[in-house]
């Protein structure tokens, strides 16, 4: 059983039923016991960083999240479950993000001064990380370097180890829109909204 995240700010129908298209049973919750139970974790997002975690700790969701990564479960984070990861976000600079990863998530500040819209909007291409391994490789199995995907964001992730970037994508500069460390995966852009291509990637997740 997959598990998908309910913490009021996820795209949830349209990850559900793309998982489920894909071959996944799934549950949408906000149990911590259900997070506990899951064989799998999908952790979507959309809006804000600073809401989603005061959303995260009002539902008593933190420790239970971090738990189920420090014990091995597949996990997958979308969007904003990608920048959630991290220690911190110039969207709200006072709030501390989950802290699995370290690094920082900041604005596209770049990308206006070279006539790019913010938010980075629409499809773009991914490229593997340089330092991508077979293991975290998986994950892209039967996608084309260079592939191109859905994106909605305003914020990037900038990890501190620079070894967990799955995929980089360029918008005005490159940017991390893909990280792996070992039973964490996560992606900037939006796999149920990518199409044949999005729903490839969820079912290499599925089939972890």
């Amino acid at each position: 059983m997959i598990v998908v995240i309910d913490y009021g700010m996820g795209n949830l129908h349209s990850v559900r039923k793309a998982l489920e298209a894909s071959g996944a049973r799934v549950r949408v919750s906000s149990s911590a016991r259900d997070i506990k139970n899951a064989e799998k974790i999908v952790f979507p997002g959309v809006g804000a960083f600073g809401e989603a975690m005061k959303e995260l700790k009002k539902r008593g969701l933190v420790e239970p999240i971090k738990e189920a990564i420090a014990e091995g479960k597949p996990f997958l984070g979308l969007c904003l479950g990608l920048q959630l990861l991290f220690e911190k976000s110039e969207e709200a600079p006072r709030v501390r993000g989950l802290c699995v990863l370290k690094g920082v998530v900041k604005r596209f500040r770049f990308a206006r001064g070279k006539g790019l819209k913010i938010p980075h909007m629409g499809w773009n291409a991914i490229r593997r990380g340089k330092r991508s391994t077979m293991r975290n490789k998986r994950i892209l199995k039967g996608v084309p370097d260079g592939s191109y995907v859905y994106f909605v964001h305003s914020y990037y992730a900038i990890p501190k180890d620079k070894s967990v970037a799955l995929t980089t994508t360029d918008y005005g500069k490159g940017f991390v829109s893909g990280v792996c460390r070992e039973n964490i995966y996560a992606f900037q852009f939006h796999p149920e909204k990518s199409q044949e291509l999005g729903l490839k990637i969820l079912k290499n997740f599925i089939a972890l």
